[in-house]
């Protein structure tokens, strides 16, 4: 009777222990998302190195802007890594995510594209000129229009400045919006683009090369890594972190990139 006992106790024990150890596993993988191109392939670098501190990253891949985010707030996902600091806070806003930043991760400074001019002096009075249709990236690619002498905008305008804010366009230049994903396969239907860095190396442009105006790499659009609010104090955050920020994830940015993404630690 007690050899049977006992035989029993270590059996559930093992069991327990089995579970404990199933149960940390999972605590211990998380699905981050990602969009197409420099944010997937550093996130790729930084799951090599977080699996040698035990965290286990999958990786989930989007083509647009606005999924991540929704799949984030609805729990399909654990982190999302693809956005800038504006573009989260007009989401939070807009939809009442109760999502917040954890970490700095790169910069993909925004550029003017055209397979029609070669400088921006050469574009003629109605040119048409795409920007993306989201409120942070669409004010963000005017503001670089500006910058540019393009076109003036309300002084209040902000960083979701959108074409009603226009109140100078000397060239009469023609506003359109698009998703920021298209906007590369639409550059033979436009004289001149807006496009976000991350789309434009998916789509084989070199920022340094082959945009005919840069922004300026410091500024507010530094991208981060987000979460749920509720689960800033779980230990895998800083495991995520630390993996991102780590020597490893810097050298393969400086190395693959050349220049055209840029880390913010």
């Amino acid at each position: 009777m007690q050899r049977r006992f006992i035989l029993k106790l270590a059996a559930a024990l093992g069991a327990a222990s089995l579970f404990a150890v199933n149960a940390a596993h999972a605590e211990d993988t998380i699905k981050v998302g990602v969009t197409g191109g420099p944010h997937a392939q550093i996130m790729e670098v930084v799951k090599t190195v977080a699996a040698k501190n035990g965290l286990n990253i999958k990786i989930v891949e989007f083509s647009d802007y606005v999924q991540p985010n929704a799949a984030l707030a609805g729990g399909d996902l654990d982190a999302n890594s693809y956005q800038h600091e504006p573009y989260l806070q007009a989401q939070v806003k807009d939809r009442g995510y109760k999502l917040i930043r954890v970490a700095e991760t790169v910069t993909y400074p925004m550029g003017i594209y055209s397979k029609k001019v070669k400088a921006l002096a050469e574009l003629q009075p109605g040119a048409k000129i795409a920007v993306p249709n989201d409120p942070t990236n669409g004010g963000r690619a005017l503001l670089l229009l500006q910058k540019q002498g393009l076109l003036k905008l309300r002084a209040d305008a902000g960083l979701k400045a959108t074409p009603l804010d226009i109140i100078d366009n000397p060239k009469k230049l023609k506003v359109v919006e698009l998703d920021a994903a298209q906007i590369p396969r639409s550059l033979n239907d436009v004289d001149a683009a807006a496009i976000n860095t991350n789309f434009a190396m998916e789509a084989g442009l070199k920022p340094k090369q082959d945009a005919i105006a840069i922004e300026d790499p410091k500024g507010p659009y530094v991208n981060i890594i987000a979460i749920r609010e509720a689960d800033k104090n779980k230990p895998w955050v800083a495991k995520l972190v630390a993996a991102y920020h780590s020597p490893e994830v810097k050298q393969f940015v400086e190395s693959k990139f050349g220049g055209s993404v840029i880390t913010a630690w």
